[in-house]
């Protein structure tokens, strides 16, 4: 048996993995891309539980960036950034089920250099911005245009990185918020989490009817904490399998591949996204691997991960992680 048999969506799920139909949402057929999370958009895709959607995303700029000399300031408008694919109804989803979204491939589409990262005034990790605010004058600004293939990703002449894509801003509607799409929540959104990826299976709580997962901002790759605030951006052939679990009451995302379980925090200040990830965590090892509570904090406290997803967007987010080896 696959480690995919085993997870949560092969056992718990109405369709256990198998696959159904496949779907394609290009760009014709998304038609106008959506900047907020919520239940107010026309859905584009009704899919069934166990059904495959192959989908082309934008970047994070919708392909308005093309060039190292253009002006991120002068052609992005706020709050326009951060297009979605979707919504996509899941037939039977209610408040109260799981969503499980297996990744299955990212592939950049697009003429080279399709990778774009930039600085831009007052945004980033390591600058004044409207809510850390400084008398210090922004950064210049700068685009840096990368060639981005599945061999990996030409940083520059001397330094090709690795090509590790993942899905950056992935969710479902909250029940009557329409939010930014550039805010992450119990609700998944803009979470740059770099484990969302393809061989991982993202949990998500459903809070309306057919869920509405939304999907986009993919990434050629990124490091822990997008600390200038724009990783590898790229638009992406994305293929996912969609799965659907009723009955599993969960607070906020979750996520497995085959060698470690995450739950997911966001919030600021940073070490309340930590303890809300750290304490779901310990709260699924009790509930459905057989740990006492404190055997599991203690567990945490010694064997524990903690990966830094962004310390940049409107909630930082970060996800605590538990290796399976140490669950069986």
């Amino acid at each position: 048996m696959t480690w995919l048999e085993h997870s949560f969506m092969g056992r718990k799920a109405v369709a256990r993995g198998v696959r159904g139909a496949t779907h394609t949402l290009t760009e014709a057929q998304q038609g106008e891309y959506r900047y907020v999370y919520g239940p107010y958009a026309k859905p584009v895709l009704h899919i069934r539980p166990g059904d495959v959607v192959e989908v082309e995303t934008h970047d994070a700029f919708e392909g308005k960036i093309r060039s190292e000399s253009d002006s991120p300031t002068a052609l992005l408008r706020m709050p326009f950034l951060n297009p979605q694919n979707g919504p996509i109804v899941v037939e039977g989803a209610v408040k109260g089920d799981v969503l499980a979204v297996s990744i299955l491939s990212i592939l950049p589409r697009g003429k080279q250099p399709v990778g774009t990262t930039a600085l831009i005034p007052e945004f980033g990790g390591l600058v004044a911005t409207a809510t850390t605010a400084m008398l210090n004058k922004p950064l210049p600004e700068r685009v840096k245009k990368m060639e981005v293939t599945t061999s990996g990703v030409r940083f520059s002449d001397r330094i090709t990185l690795p090509y590790e894509p993942f899905i950056g801003t992935l969710g479902v509607s909250p029940e009557i918020e329409a939010v930014s799409s550039l805010q992450p929540d119990y609700w998944g959104g803009n979470m740059d989490l770099p484990d969302i990826a393809p061989g991982a299976v993202a949990y998500f709580p459903v809070h309306h009817v057919g869920a509405l997962l939304y999907l986009g901002d993919c990434h050629a790759r990124q490091g822990d904490g997008e600390l200038c605030g724009v990783a590898v951006e790229m638009p992406a052939h994305v293929t996912i399998q969609v799965d659907l679990i009723k009955g599993w009451s969960i607070p906020g995302v979750r996520l497995e591949n085959e060698r470690f379980i995450m739950a997911v925090g966001s919030a600021r200040p940073m070490e309340d996204a930590a303890r809300m990830a750290y304490r779901d965590l310990i709260r699924w090892m009790v509930e459905d691997y057989g740990f006492e509570e404190s055997e599991a904090y203690f567990l945490c406290t010694q064997a524990g991960a903690m990966r830094v997803g962004n310390m940049v967007d409107p909630k930082y987010t970060l996800g605590a992680s538990m290796l399976k080896a140490y669950l069986v």
